[in-house]
């Protein structure tokens, strides 16, 4: 009897349903027509065409996979989602088409945080810079991903034959990446990358800079990123090389060493390789400074001069790599650090070139004008 009962109820829910569809003025006919056609597929599976249809919890569940998915704000992805009849796919493709606008707009708005990405090999290192707005966007694993397989590719790319090579966002937009990440998949070029993951994050996101720099035959790529997330990412890096003249010198002691000196340049900033690189009419800027503040002094001419030599010498230690005091050791400088490693190698060594850049150096925040926005040096 109980089980007569419960049969006869989804039978009298059908019939009730379509006495209600008949008050309408649906025949039986149209009703069957109307509920095949928007409530079930061929495939027997029920079709939502409206977010009411839809129970609240599963609502949630596709909004959280949307989201996990895309990495787009929540009421975007609850917006396509209505706009889409809750169909998780054509809501994910109708995220991507709005988001590219989004991005669109925010091109305008300044991104000075971000995050420097680096990738070398035996004789060539790459750093590139990816920027966006907040330092909260930078540890997003969308953003590294994308910065980090922006440093890999342009390490793959075809060498420019240059020991230092400066490159503009131009060098790899047009570039082809293959990108192998949950939310981000599949070929496509480095300008739409960006702009995808622009969307995602919801920020201006701009690849702004890199540099190539590469070594001889005979030496050495060392590098140091300050402030790492994870492995190759950074917010400060220092890369230098180390040549060595005798092509049977070990190397090992070249990487030892150039790492710690890479450290040293992000710490120490040097704007030059050596005394004879630095311009004459920077010298003579310095010291008709020098001179002007020692003759406030006093002093007689005599001692006017050895002020002004003095304070040019520190000046040489605060801008000339060679003559910086070493930061692992201050009672040394670097050119006595170089000496020590030529003779550990039976070899002269020498630097080659050195690169150190900051994120978002030059952009609103800038740092002392005589400093420009990336420091490579040549001997």
């Amino acid at each position: 009897m109980a089980w007569g009962q419960a049969a006869r109820r989804p039978i009298l829910g059908l019939l009730s349903r379509a006495q209600r569809q008949a008050a309408r003025g649906y025949t039986s006919a149209t009703f069957e027509t109307h509920l095949s056609s928007n409530h079930f597929a061929q495939n027997g599976m029920i079709r939502r065409r409206f977010s009411s249809e839809v129970p609240a919890s599963e609502q949630m569940n596709l909004i959280r996979q949307l989201r996990e998915r895309t990495c787009a704000p929540i009421k975007d992805v609850k917006a396509s989602l209505v706009t889409c009849n809750w169909d998780i796919e054509d809501a994910q493709k109708d995220l991507r088409k709005r988001g590219v606008i989004s991005a669109a707009k925010k091109s305008s708005r300044t991104a000075a945080e971000g995050l420097l990405a680096m990738a070398q090999d035996e004789t060539r290192a790459v750093v590139v810079e990816l920027n966006c707005e907040t330092d909260f966007v930078a540890r997003n694993d969308v953003f590294q991903y994308l910065a980090s397989s922006l440093a890999k590719m342009a390490l793959s790319a075809q060498a420019p034959g240059k020991l230092v090579f400066p490159f503009a966002p131009a060098y790899l937009e047009d570039m082809t990446i293959n990108l192998d990440h949950p939310k981000l998949s599949g070929e496509t070029t480095v300008r739409n990358a960006v702009t995808e993951v622009a969307a995602m994050v919801g920020e201006n996101v701009k690849l702004r800079r890199g540099f190539m720099l590469s070594t001889t035959a005979h030496g050495v790529v060392s590098s140091y990123l300050h402030t790492c997330p994870q492995p190759g990412l950074g917010r400060i890096a220092g890369l230098i090389t180390l040549e060595a003249e005798d092509s049977s010198a070990s190397l090992d002691a070249l990487k030892r060493v150039g790492s710690s000196i890479a450290m040293h340049i992000v710490a120490a900033k040097p704007l030059f390789l050596s005394k004879e690189l630095v311009s004459a009419a920077a010298v003579e800027n310095e010291r008709d400074v020098f001179r002007t503040q020692a003759e406030s002094s006093g002093k007689p001419q005599m001692a006017i001069e050895k002020m002004v030599e003095g304070r040019l010498k520190k000046y040489f230690e605060d801008v000339v790599l060679l003559e910086q005091k070493y930061v692992v050791n201050d009672s040394t400088n670097i050119k006595t650090l170089l000496s020590d490693l030529s003779k550990e190698v039976g070899s002269k060594v020498t630097i080659g070139n050195f690169i150190r850049l900051e994120v978002g150096e030059g952009i609103e925040r800038r740092e002392e004008t005589a400093r420009p926005e990336a420091t490579a040096c040549a001997a």
